[in-house]
């Protein structure tokens, strides 16, 4: 550990030109203009076309057609394989793409009448240096009408959720033509519409086999701007996440008493790092912060995730519409139920698309965040923390973060260099919360991991 530092809170970044790496003590650039290269070539018109392939097969089902070419899911995800085989393709196969299959039997959910194979379609790049630390999109494959299980009636699933997994679909291309550091994972999940069929089954491979995930991103409804009660926006987006780790022992909950944390766990970090990244790098649009798991008394495809003990959240538009959702195609008293493809801004679909890409590209590109943070400064007019040092071998520094304790997002920070113990004066610890950030070269940071221990005071 270095020789802790005591040194004032006021800095000034300095800002470095693209491929030139920082001298030692200085910061790296504030932005990373590859980033804005992504979000700029974000393609309503793909958004578009894969929407209206998607919604013209009829249904997407859970129990619909699996052997017809052109309706039914069974065409539907090989559909989605053969895209990402061919984005994968124009990249000299820079993608593994691949299904996840499990058989749900009707004996173990009182919610279906008949066993269904539910499968997942994966494309997943490998990082040149952690190639099991992943960051990811999801979508949903299916679809549903009124009845979740009617497998025959029309189900186009324009917005829910052939604009989530359209999206995924355009991220994949958007981040073809790029190397990573960390494994980017772009997936469509199915039976959701059932009981987070997919997302169950992926999440327990990734426990299996030990993933390491930074975050899931589930993308499910970013197509629509018209809302129920008659708002119509497309310049905001919202970001639901769970507060702290359902998987967290009573002895975290007991510590959250006395050090506070509450809502400061792996998944709430990973909204507010969602959200930064589109204050920084999407023109006119804002996030919205909610707190909590998902909409009320419904659920998502990052759920399955949390479940699992993985950070993930929710990503969609402001403004739902409820008749174009979960409804059969008809009308009544002059209203059109169902979910169509005159239902979905595909310019707002290219702006969330953009976000995600930009997201995983920012996480997927910086290291691995400080491990082991503990914080210190009971009764001083100062804080103090200290991180183990990451192993990753591309972080040059790191960078502390602080808000009050009421801020729903990190308002201050201050780039520290490679250090791992660090004194800020003048800031009593009683009065804000903190963490840290890995930092790489390249100026593209971690989510900040929140202090989980107390620095032993000294005499």
């Amino acid at each position: 550990m270095r020789r802790p530092r005591l040194i004032a809170v006021a800095f000034s970044l300095a800002l470095w030109p693209m491929g030139v790496e920082p001298l030692a003590g200085q910061a790296p650039p504030a932005v990373d203009m590859r980033i804005y290269d992504i979000v700029e070539a974000a393609s309503s018109e793909n958004l578009e076309a894969d929407i209206r392939t998607l919604a013209a097969f009829g249904t997407r089902n859970t129990f619909s057609d699996t052997l017809s070419e052109s309706r039914g899911i069974g065409a539907a995800r090989r559909w989605i394989k053969g895209e990402f085989d061919r984005i994968s393709a124009s990249c000299g196969g820079c993608y593994e793409v691949v299904y996840h299959r499990n058989l749900v039997r009707a004996e173990d959910s009182p919610r279906i009448a008949e066993d269904v194979w539910v499968v997942n379609v994966l494309a997943i790049k490998r990082g040149t240096v952690n190639p099991d630390t992943y960051v990811i999109m999801s979508g949903d494959i299916d679809s549903r009408a009124s009845d979740g299980s009617d497998g025959v009636s029309d189900a186009p699933g324009a917005n829910d959720n052939a604009s989530g997994m359209a999206g995924a679909i355009e991220a994949a291309r958007l981040l073809a033509p790029y190397e990573f550091g960390n494994s980017v994972v772009l997936m469509g999940l199915s039976g959701e519409e059932q009981g987070l069929w997919g997302g169950q089954h992926t999440a327990r491979v990734a426990r299996e086999e030990g993933w390491d995930i930074i975050g899931v991103l589930n993308n499910d409804m970013i197509g629509n701007i018209e809302g129920v009660d008659g708002v119509i926006e497309n310049n905001t987006f919202r970001v639901f996440s769970e507060p702290t780790p359902v998987t967290e022992t009573e002895q975290e909950r007991a510590r959250y008493r006395v050090f506070g944390g509450e809502v400061d766990g792996p998944s709430r970090q990973l909204a507010r790092y969602v959200a930064a990244t589109a204050d920084q790098y999407i023109p006119n649009l804002d996030p919205i912060m909610i707190y909590r798991l998902d909409r009320f008394g419904r659920g998502g495809h990052h759920r399955p995730f949390n479940d699992a003990g993985f950070p993930g959240v929710r990503i969609m538009e402001t403004h739902e519409n409820y008749v174009r959702q979960h409804q059969d195609l008809r009308v009544e008293d002059g209203i059109e139920y169902g979910d169509v493809i005159e239902g979905v801004d595909f310019e707002y679909a290219a702006k969330l698309t953009a976000l995600n890409a930009a997201t995983l590209a920012r996480l997927a590109w910086a290291p691995r965040a400080p491990q082991d943070v503990r914080i210190g400064g009971a009764v001083r007019p100062s804080t103090t923390l200290q991180w183990d040092p990451s192993a990753d071998p591309r972080v040059v520094g790191y960078k502390i973060y602080w808000r009050d304790t009421t801020a729903p997002r990190w308002e201050h920070s201050r780039w520290v260099g490679d250090e791992t113990e660090f004194t800020l004066e003048g800031l009593v610890i009683d009065n804000y919360l903190y963490g840290v950030a890995a930092v790489g070269g390249d100026g593209n940071e971690s989510v900040v991991a929140f202090p989980q221990g107390q620095i032993p005071r000294r005499p």
